[in-house]
């Protein structure tokens, strides 16, 4: 079994391929195959961002594995106007979907209900077979809501610290 720990820097060279659903690279614990049918199991360190497109690790063995994101059913969104897709992705954020943001357009995975709720906003939704790379977020840590126990939970760097002056 191909054993990876560390996630590194983009290389030019690499000697396996892990193409993994956006549900998979955000996992870090993971038992998947490469492209070429090898065993792996990834342990990485928890509470990072999901591997991205692109992104290389290094296996035990010293071997560098880059990650391609595998193509998925999405919804592609596009309005007739700029106020039309701010409003869509606006009623998206609210119910804590991921999603990818373009140039005049949002991706998310396929879901017929929010197609519906898209649909009567006045959106046009099309299903497309594409990688989805959707926002990490701008606090970095993922959306989380601590509960007893968890004390221990690490939130990333905060952006601002309310009430502290410097």
């Amino acid at each position: 079994m191909l054993v990876i720990h560390r996630r590194i820097a983009p290389q030019p060279d690499w000697s396996a391929e892990l193409h993994l659903t956006f549900e998979a690279r955000s996992k870090s614990r993971l038992r998947c195959f490469s492209a070429d049918g090898e065993d792996v199991g990834l342990f990485l360190k928890r509470g990072q961002p999901p591997l991205y497109d692109g992104e290389c690790l290094q296996a035990e063995d010293g071997r560098i594995v880059r990650v391609c994101a595998r193509a998925e059913t999405l919804l592609h969104v596009t309005c007739r106007n700029a106020f039309e897709l701010t409003r869509a992705a606006y009623h998206l954020g609210n119910r804590h979907v991921a999603l990818q943001v373009g140039d005049g357009w949002l991706r998310l995975l396929d879901d017929y209900v929010l197609k519906a709720m898209l649909e009567q906003l006045g959106a046009n939704t099309a299903t497309i077979e594409a990688p989805f790379q959707p926002e990490h977020g701008a606090y970095g840590g993922g959306h989380h809501h601590s509960r007893h126990g968890d004390e221990d939970f690490n939130y990333a760097p905060r952006l601002h610290q309310f009430g502290v002056r410097p």
